[in-house]
């Protein structure tokens, strides 16, 4: 019968006893439930009574945020950026000096900030372009930290060249290379503007890749005082048409002027560009704009065909041969038109006017490359 008895102060039996719980106090910062965190803050883990052996930190994805353990074990600080309006689980372990493990295991969310900004981006995704075509982003908000907009925006290539970014104004940074783009070069614009603090309290929204192509290689060359458009095409002069330049009191831009935009027919009122009423034409055809303010490349039918090549008449265009109505492929207007894309370059000379300001338009190649490379943030 004794064999049956217990001893209740054997220390062997497990009966009533309580495991010791570790005396290790992990304490996680934003902490547990915080709905409203700052991206800006980065996570920080620390323990009392005992020393971190792992913390992780992982977004909603399982994306984990990189972080580094203090020399003594005492504290863990994430080295990595957070994410705005983002969801992030936290797991850490210590241990005590009797090796008893404790853990924590918490989440948490960042704000989204109130304020933010977004670079609108040409040319669009998918789009091929011509030789001439700078990546050019203009800022919906004045941007006070250049340099870091600037280096979250990259412009890589392939074949592969070197790309610099240049700011024309605080809402405005452009990217190109020294010369223009070879032909069949891909561009990879990478916008990482995401919680990116232009302004202060002011952050990027946008993180994505806008890849375009450069096509074909064409230039050309409007020679003012000899009335001819000389035409280029991968080395090849491709056309020579006759035209019409800028009038003595209207005279063209000089300079190299990249097509920004096409419209088969457009119409041009003297009044949207400071000319008082002296033209409103509403069906000018094969229109192609090369600065801002107003400079087109078009067809043209109401001047008398003698002119073309013999005289400059226009307010500051040039003007190529057409018909009304932009209905015949066989015009030297909708010729040039039909061969042309977006990004091409037409180079003025000889007009007796000034070089074009680099910022009217996409014309940054009227800027030396050292003067290109002073207007760059980084």
């Amino acid at each position: 019968m004794a064999a049956c008895s217990s001893d209740s102060s054997d220390k062997g039996s497990g009966g009533g006893s309580t495991p010791k719980t570790s005396v290790a106090k992990i304490t996680v910062f934003p902490a547990d439930g915080t709905t409203d965190a700052s991206f800006t803050e980065p996570v920080r883990v620390t323990v009392a009574d005992g020393k971190l052996g792992s913390v992780g930190v992982t977004d909603s994805t399982g994306k984990a945020i990189p972080g580094q353990l203090s020399a003594d074990a005492g504290s863990w600080t994430s080295s990595g950026p957070l994410a705005s309006g983002t969801k992030y689980t936290v797991a850490a372990v210590a241990a005590d000096r009797d090796k008893l493990e404790a853990d924590a295991n918490t989440s948490f969310a960042t704000a989204t900030p109130a304020n933010t900004f977004v670079g609108y981006f040409t040319p669009e995704d998918g789009s091929t372009v011509g030789v001439g075509m700078p990546v050019s982003i203009r800022f919906n908000k004045a941007v006070t930290d250049r340099q870091a907009v600037q280096e979250a925006i990259t412009v890589v290539a392939e074949p592969g060249v070197e790309i610099v970014g240049h700011w024309y104004s605080s809402t405005r940074l452009d990217f190109r290379p020294e010369t223009y783009w070879a032909k069949g070069t891909r561009v990879t614009l990478k916008l990482r503007l995401k919680d990116v603090e232009g302004v202060k309290g002011v952050y990027g929204t946008q993180s994505k890749d806008v890849r375009f192509t450069v096509g074909r290689s064409q230039t050309s060359v409007a020679d003012l005082k000899a009335g001819t458009l000389t035409v280029t095409t991968d080395g090849q002069v491709t056309a020579t048409y006759p035209i019409i330049g800028g009038a003595p009191e209207h005279r063209t831009w000089a300079g190299k002027l990249v097509v920004s935009e096409q419209f088969p027919q457009t119409k041009m009122d003297s009044t949207t560009v400071g000319l008082g009423d002296e033209y409103n034409i509403p069906d000018v055809p094969h229109a192609q704009r090369l600065t801002a303010s107003g400079t087109f490349i078009h067809g043209n039918y109401w001047a008398p065909a003698s002119a073309f090549g013999k005289a400059n008449l226009s307010h500051g265009c040039i003007a190529l041969q057409d018909v009304k109505g932009a209905a015949d492929p066989n015009t030297n207007g909708a010729k040039f038109y039909r061969s042309s894309m977006a990004g091409d370059v037409v180079e003025v000379i000889n007009s007796g006017d000034k070089t074009v300001d680099p910022s009217n338009g996409l014309n940054g190649w009227n800027l030396s490359w050292a003067d290109w490379n002073a207007g760059s943030a980084v």
